[in-house]
């Protein structure tokens, strides 16, 4: 079944996911956190890394510039900012304690310090026209898309830019039904062998809907201009089954 046309679709997500988004996704997050990482590694068949490094490409940063990691987690992105960056100011912020807490310990192991808020990342508590570069990386299909878009717009200083990754939606139906199906397999497996609690078990059908009804590439870059940014690229994993974009604020907005 094709998901709903663009301009309704954010409603409609909301209205279809409230009740998960609100009431289960930190239970799940909780689970998870002590072997996210891993879990992410097996599940892709040992690609995780690369698909970070190929995202981590699409990135640039100078010396000194302040940053901001939305839906954080485990801290990989900020990591991978400092390690190619010492001299950045990372900010985080992610709904999730327990997520956070594995990621503050894994950037400390590392030596470095990021600044971590525990929160909404639909209503940012940070100044407008405050950071250089924010990221976003695998969360989104968990998000009021337009409004946390709006959100990084608003931070984003002048010039920023804002950088984003996800599992996206599939154009053709053919390769889309291999890909839900290997999806299916592949949470199935990895919540057996790790052993995932009920809060996260029970979410498995979730995990499928959400990517069913989320934007493909080509739509993602249509929300993003209609948001107001502007100078977007993109580059694809797999025919689009991982899709990065990097979008700019312009300078007068």
């Amino acid at each position: 079944m094709s998901p709903p046309p663009l301009a309704v679709r954010e409603q409609i997500r909301e209205e279809q996911f409230r009740s998960v988004w609100t009431q289960e996704l930190d239970a799940v997050f909780a689970d998870v956190a002590p072997y996210y990482d891993r879990a992410n590694s097996v599940a892709s068949l040992g690609l995780w890394r690369w698909f970070l490094n190929i995202f981590m490409s699409t990135i640039e940063v100078r010396p000194e510039q302040r940053t901001l990691d939305v839906c954080a987690g485990t801290n990989a992105v900020g990591i991978a900012l400092l390690n190619r960056e010492p001299t950045l100011e990372v900010h985080a912020i992610d709904r999730s304690l327990e997520m956070q807490q594995v990621g503050r310990q894994r950037a400390e192991a590392q030596g470095f310090h990021i600044d971590s808020v525990i929160g909404d990342v639909h209503a940012l508590p940070f100044p407008d026209n405050h950071f250089d570069v924010v990221t976003l990386q695998y969360a989104s299909r968990h998000l009021r898309v337009d409004r946390v878009f709006r959100e990084v717009f608003r931070v984003l200083k002048p010039g920023g830019r804002f950088h984003h990754c996800d599992m996206l939606r599939l154009g053709t139906p053919a390769m889309e039904k291999l890909y839900l199906t290997y999806l299916r397999m592949s949470l199935t497996f990895t919540g057996f062998f790790f052993r995932s609690g009920p809060a996260a078990l029970n979410c498995k059908r979730y995990f499928i809907q959400t990517l069913s009804m989320f934007y493909s590439v080509d739509e993602l870059s249509e929300v993003l201009r209609t948001l107001g940014y502007r100078d977007i690229t993109t580059r694809t994993i797999f025919g689009g089954m991982i899709g990065c974009h990097s979008a700019a604020k312009p300078l007068e907005s």
